[in-house]
């Protein structure tokens, strides 16, 4: 039985939707696993301070954990990680409900996006990988100056959409994409469990659930858009 696990769904109409990829519509977490470790072995970085940089970009990520390193050395550790993540799809697969999500807002009509903290080859790589089906706008952080938890993410995906982001709903399951969905003031914010514990992302999200496939969205009858209503199935 679908059941929301904090707070609420929205009780409003969203003229479009913009879905965080990993780990909201794809499980990609063992390949991450093993590329960032493989990265830490070969840079002699720690891995345990990557703890708290999920939903973050590579960037960021190594401008955190190698803070002591010079430009040059960080420089050369992102266009490691690109390699080796780029080369690494074993195992990842679409999530329960992405695609059918993805489908049934194609069949209504509503403009969607997937907006990502990967870069674009990532993006392209695991969207290839697992058949996902590809909506026609896709942000990357190749594509902003400042990605996630910043609000240009988010900000650019509704822009690409020719729509607001106070009329956009923005699903994620990372805490540092939820705040960057709230800083660019999306109307509303669907957390999935998918990689983070509900008491983190309930401080920042309207309602919490498990995975996409515990909503499905409906057309609302006053407007182009659609709401969201608990899955009968």
């Amino acid at each position: 039985m679908s059941e929301l696990l904090a707070g609420r769904l929205p009780e409003r109409a969203f003229a479009g939707v913009l879905f965080d990829m990993d780990g909201t519509l794809i499980d990609s977490i063992a390949a991450v696993e093993r590329s960032w470790l493989l990265w830490t072995q070969e840079y002699g970085v720690d891995p345990l301070l990557l703890r708290g940089t999920h939903g973050q970009t590579a960037r960021n990520t190594i401008a955190i954990v190698m803070a002591d390193r010079t430009e040059d050395e960080r420089g050369a550790a992102h266009i490691r990680i690109r390699e080796i993540e780029v080369a690494d799809t074993e195992g990842i697969v679409v999530l329960p409900g992405a695609r059918e999500a993805l489908e049934s807002l194609d069949e209504l009509g509503v403009p969607h996006a997937i907006v990502t903290s990967g870069e674009r080859a990532l993006a392209e790589a695991r969207i290839a990988a697992t058949g996902l089906p590809r909506p026609s706008v896709i942000v990357t952080a190749s594509d902003v100056a400042h990605g996630k938890p910043g609000p240009e993410p988010y900000e650019r995906g509704a822009e690409l959409l020719g729509l607001s982001p106070a009329d956009c709903l923005v699903v994620e399951d990372a805490v540092a994409g939820l705040v960057s969905a709230r800083t660019a003031g999306a109307g509303g914010r669907l957390a999935v469990t998918g990689t983070t514990p509900v008491e983190e992302l309930a401080p920042e999200a309207d309602g919490v659930v498990a995975g996409l496939a515990d909503v499905e969205f409906v057309a609302d009858p006053s407007t182009p858009g659609v709401r969201l209503r608990l899955s009968r199935g």
